[in-house]
């Protein structure tokens, strides 16, 4: 019987493919390669070039393969791009995973592991954030995946799918293998390595006026290693029988964007100029997560994600992948 991982040759799905396959799981991987990188996969593993609202093709790999659980990352991911381009994301990231949920449940699959985010909680009314805090989205990205979440609930109570939605913090670091490459580059920490290393000129800052001790926001940082960990007892949980849950997955520490940048020229012994921009629309000012959930139903903790240990990951991924994936 086979996992499912809907966009596998992307960032978290490509280490938790290599995960899985350390645990001697059979995966099967499913991606447009809009945004993944065929190159993040191992040329063994099983993989179709496709979009998950390709109910035909989602069919034929089900019954090809047995696929008897899915963990679903497949997503655009930007939050700015959200906010510039709503009807993508709610095409691709809404109307596209209903249609890959019905196809899985129409072909017997039950076990559903949902890649969320904290984006679904907005500006938070109380931090560190817990499971039950208000959930109130500041950009279409952060809706697109709280749509979804509504839509397994719904259909946990109704038609018995099980499933374990994880709304994950701010990824980050690499594996050996597979690190961090996106065309464009939106997160920090590649982008501020990238500027240690000289690739840019300086690192832009969007905002430095938010209500923080530095005036830049403030993010839970977790290595995607331990993101991708999580998925896979997630998993376990599901094939013990465990209930759907909505996990939140971070440190329960917080870093601003400048401490950050500080920890990188510290470690890289290069400097940066940095670039102060405006804030970004629908960007909060903190977000830091309350991990006690997942630790108690997961047994799960972050084991790699200390801040020098992810830029560390990274910069040593970068170096043996100067030109990312096209290398």
């Amino acid at each position: 019987m086979a996992i499912l991982v809907t966009g596998g040759a992307g960032y978290i799905g490509s280490v938790t493919v290599e995960r899985l396959r350390e645990a001697n799981e059979d995966v099967v991987v499913l991606d447009d390669l809009v945004r993944g990188h065929r190159a993040a996969l191992e040329p063994g593993v099983p993989f179709y070039q496709g979009r998950v609202g390709d109910h035909i093709l989602i069919d034929r790999i089900v019954r090809t393969h047995k696929v008897s659980s899915c963990i679903h990352f497949a997503a655009l991911a930007y939050v700015g791009e959200s906010v510039e381009m709503p009807a993508a994301y709610f095409e691709n990231n809404v109307e596209q995973a209903i249609i890959l949920v019905r196809a899985l449940m129409g072909a017997g699959v039950r076990h559903f592991v949902f890649s969320s985010t904290c984006a679904t909680y907005g500006e938070p009314e109380e931090l560190p954030i817990r499971e039950n805090t208000t959930q109130r989205p500041t950009n279409p990205y952060g809706w697109s995946k709280l749509i979804i979440e509504r839509l397994l609930d719904s259909y946990s109570r109704a038609y018995s799918l099980q499933f374990v939605a994880l709304r994950y913090f701010n990824a980050a670091g690499a594996t050996k293998r597979n690190g961090d490459h996106h065309e464009p580059e939106s997160h920090l920490m590649p982008n501020v390595l990238a500027a240690c290393a000289g690739e840019n000129t300086e690192i832009s800052v969007f905002g430095n006026d938010y209500p923080t001790p530095d005036g830049t926001a403030i993010r839970d940082y977790i290595h995607v290693s331990d993101l991708a960990d999580a998925h896979i007892r997630a998993l376990i949980h599901l094939r013990k029988g465990g209930n759907s849950e909505f996990l939140n997955l971070g440190t329960g520490v917080g870093y601003s964007i400048l401490e950050v940048i500080n920890a990188a020229i510290r470690l890289t012994g290069r400097d940066v100029k940095i670039r102060f921009m405006p804030r970004r629309r629908g960007d909060p000012a903190r977000l830091v997560a309350d991990p006690a959930k997942a630790a108690k139903v997961l047994d799960w903790q972050p084991m790699r994600s200390d801040l020098l240990g992810i830029l560390r990951s990274q910069w040593e991924w970068n170096s043996r992948h100067p030109k990312g994936y096209d290398s």
